[in-house]
């Protein structure tokens, strides 16, 4: 009888168990609970995404990721049982990338399309970086997006980097400063961002095999800082490792780079996600804190199942990603049973899109006050980028946007003139160029090398024509880029020989008439200037400006606002003269996705320079921080901008107190427009400890509109630890002893004032692990 009453009691306790465990449901407070009820079988599933290839039963189980949000990029693995739903990630970082159109759908889901990367950073204000996070982040939430695949914060380590128009800056205090307010400016929606690509994923091609060979200082000073800063400054919900080795190790399978310094040292709370497809060992990818492997595969399942339970892989490891990524889920809209209604405010962000384009946009020439123009005019538009602009960049950061103003329809919007024969020439011209084109390529996908209509031969007579029935020449260079291959030389830095031929008989048949040329930059990042700015009066850097750009374009020519914008890369003179000499220069395509170059599952080559491996051999001395070391002058330096009215500058005060330096000046408007202006302070190294650059920007701020003769103050606060160069010798960040000096100016060459301050005792802050390679010199070859 005892013995059926124990019996009786097991029982009883069982089945209260395991209804209790039936009645537990994911919360933000039980997430260690819900650990200790999932099977290791769901665990495995909740750290790779649901695309599962390679198995299409466990695929039909989730669902295909086009069933929750069409055209998204990846969705993670859902256990109803326990409440934790699928969530869904889109990729950005120019506006929302999902698809327009659904099946058996009347409605539309285009996105607002926002400038790109390098255009926000060239603001310089980072209250509308925000501004532009604040108004994509409300299209993330209303199209039922968890996560936004975004920012993007690599440097611009050399001008050819296909993907430099998505990152903001050659500079890791602008790079850094903008993506934490894009961050967040997403985040205040209650959405999240996967800061990218984590790190020094500086070229496209063979990304996913080339090994990064980086210093310890050049990588905690410049590859390593952007994303530093970022994540102090915005704590973003996820970080997105690279596909790239760094030092002879890959990125997300680098324990000393995902957890010793991104959480240990810097404090990163949250989920980091691998990039699609990246890595080629799951298990040690969680082993090494890569908490969620995208878009996720079937053999990546099976093999984090297998090395588990051959203790290979320990549970406990599992249960941190397991951990993060719940912690993760909890955050988002789609936990927490948000409502999203596919209806979000396109209009009123298509106003904080051009908001942003205007002031992000460059004056680099002006010539005679050419700009802006205040009398009606006719325009001659030449250039066949005027009647195809190129709002972004091609591949993952593309954005369906339900139409991109041309040039010319712009203007007429702003009751201007547009010259009609000539409007009429080249749309015959690109017909026949779509056709061309069309027969020879095909439809290519993103990652191939876009080809773009050619410019018409021979316009001489025809520039002649408009010269005496137009006021001014409008001519637009167009330049794009993609995801998955570099830019070539030849082909996209210098000017083209169609191109040469344009400008230069524009410039002399509407001078002969005495009239002006207004030159446009619709492009990716920086071109050849030199041979051809003599025929401009003035030169207009648009960038790839989003969708609303020729709204800006024209607000700015015809003087409804003054430009603002500052250079946020250096433009060299020539390609020659770039620093990071080891770069795959116009390696040739051969029709495959150059992501792959030289890729292999099985081997690790090192075969190739400059694609199976990439010597960092120009260290420091990246951007503007070589051009200002060794005295090459630069086409426009970085931070350099124009504006349509000038500014006066008073000497600056300084003052240095408990290890902060406080700087204070007062800036005027002394011109005939209202305008903005970014005044900006750099460093000089005090010490000769290494090869270290001339000067290093600091700090920055961008006064508020001033209207002529209006002034204000400006009031800087930066810790003296800013100015700390990172010892390889002593591993540790060191703030000399003795007098710094600190220049005052609005360009890395434009620097009105010195100052300096005295540090009595050095300060050293030791770092916790060293980047270098296990076995042998960084530089192997």
């Amino acid at each position: 009888m005892k013995t059926s009453k124990f019996f009786l009691i097991i029982l009883f306790v069982l089945f209260a168990a395991i209804s209790r465990a039936q009645d537990v449901k994911l919360t933000e407070t039980n997430i260690d609970e819900i650990i200790k009820l999932l099977t290791l079988e769901e665990k495995a599933h909740l750290v790779v995404g649901t695309s599962l290839k390679g198995n299409d039963a466990a695929r039909a189980e989730v669902g295909y990721t086009k069933k929750i949000v069409p055209g998204c990029a990846g969705t993670t693995y859902p256990i109803p049982r326990l409440g934790i739903p699928t969530i869904v990630m889109a990729d950005g970082p120019a506006g929302l990338r999902i698809s327009p159109k659904r099946e058996n759908d009347s409605n539309t889901y285009y996105c607002t399309g926002f400038p790109v990367g390098s255009l926000l950073a060239s603001t310089w204000n980072e209250e509308l970086i925000e501004k532009v996070g604040k108004a994509m982040g409300e299209e993330v939430l209303e199209y039922g997006v968890d996560v936004l695949l975004a920012p993007g914060v690599n440097l611009h380590r050399n001008p050819l980097c296909g993907r430099n128009f998505e990152y903001y800056s050659e500079d890791p205090l602008l790079a850094g400063q903008s993506a934490a307010a894009f961050i967040r400016g997403i985040q205040s929606n209650g959405v999240g961002t996967s800061l990218k690509h984590f790190a020094a994923n500086n070229q496209e091609i063979n990304r996913l095999g080339n090994d990064s060979r980086i210093r310890d200082h050049a990588l905690r000073e410049l590859y390593l800082r952007n994303f530093e800063i970022a994540v102090k400054q915005s704590q973003p919900w996820t970080i997105m490792s690279s596909y790239n080795y760094i030092n002879g190790r890959y990125a997300s399978e680098d324990k000393i780079l995902l957890e010793d310094i991104l959480r240990n040292e810097w404090g990163f709370q949250g989920m980091v996600v691998s990039d699609w497809g990246g890595g080629l060992n799951a298990p040690l990818q969680i082993q090494a804190g890569n908490d969620m492997l995208q878009s996720g595969t079937y053999n990546q399942y099976i093999s984090i199942l297998e090395a588990v339970k051959s203790g290979k892989l320990k549970e406990q490891d599992l249960d941190k990603a397991v951990k993060r990524v719940l912690e993760l889920i909890v955050k988002t809209p789609r936990f927490k049973g948000y409502k999203y209604s596919n209806k979000p405010d396109l209009k009123a962000h298509g106003v904080v899109s051009a908001e942003a384009a205007r002031e992000g946009m460059v004056l680099l020439k002006n010539d005679s006050e050419t700009l802006p123009l205040t009398e009606e005019n006719t325009f001659a538009v030449f250039g066949t980028t005027s009647y195809d602009m190129i709002a972004g960049g091609l591949g993952s950061g593309d954005v369906h946007k339900e139409h991109v103003s041309t040039l010319p329809e712009a203007l007429k919007n702003h009751k201007q003139n547009v010259y009609l024969p000539l409007e009429m020439l080249y749309a015959e011209h690109l017909k026949q160029e779509k056709k061309r084109i069309d027969k020879m390529y095909g439809k290519r996908s993103w990652q191939f090398y876009q080809h773009r209509p050619e410019e018409i031969k021979n316009i001489g007579e025809v520039a002649q024509r408009a010269a005496q029935n137009c006021s001014v020449a409008l001519v637009t260079i167009g330049r794009h880029s993609s995801e998955g291959f570099d830019r070539h030389v030849e082909r996209d830095f210098n000017i083209r020989v169609g191109e040469y031929n344009m400008l230069r008989d524009v410039y002399k048949a509407f001078h002969e008439k005495g009239k002006k040329v207004i030159v446009l930059l619709n492009v990716c990042g920086p071109v050849e200037m030199l041979s051809w700015r003599k025929y401009a009066d003035a030169i207009l850097l648009c960038w790839m400006p989003g969708g609303n750009g020729t709204e800006a374009i024209t607000d700015l020519l015809l003087g409804l606002h003054s430009p603002s914008g500052r250079l946020s890369m250096t433009f060299p003179r020539r390609y020659a003269d770039v620093p990071s000499k080891n770069f795959p220069v116009n390696v040739p395509e051969t029709g495959s996705n150059q992501s792959f170059e030289s890729y292999n599952t099985k081997e690790k080559y090192y075969d190739i320079p400059n694609i199976d491996y990439t010597n960092y051999e120009e260290d420091l001395m990246v951007g503007y921080r070589y051009y200002s070391s060794v005295n090459v002058k630069p086409a426009y330096p970085f931070g350099y901008g124009l504006s349509y009215t000038s500014f006066l500058i008073n000497p600056p005060k300084i003052k240095y107190k408990d290890g902060i330096v406080k700087i204070e000046c007062t800036i005027k408007n002394v011109g005939k427009y209202p305008s903005k202006e970014v005044v900006q302070i750099y460093s000089e190294r005090c010490d000769s400890e290494g090869e270290y650059p001339l000067r290093e920007l600091r700090s920055y701020k961008k006064t508020p509109l001033l209207q002529p003769m209006e002034q204000c103050v400006l009031k800087f606060e930066i810790a003296d630890t800013e100015m700390s160069h990172f010892s390889e010798q002593r591993m540790a960040w060191v703030l000399s002893q003795g007098v710094h000096h600190l220049y005052l100016g609005t360009s890395s060459e434009e620097l009105n004032y010195r100052m300096e301050f005295v540090v009595n005792k050095e300060k050293v802050s030791p770092a916790l692990v060293s980047m270098k390679p296990k076995e042998g010199p960084v530089f192997l070859r």
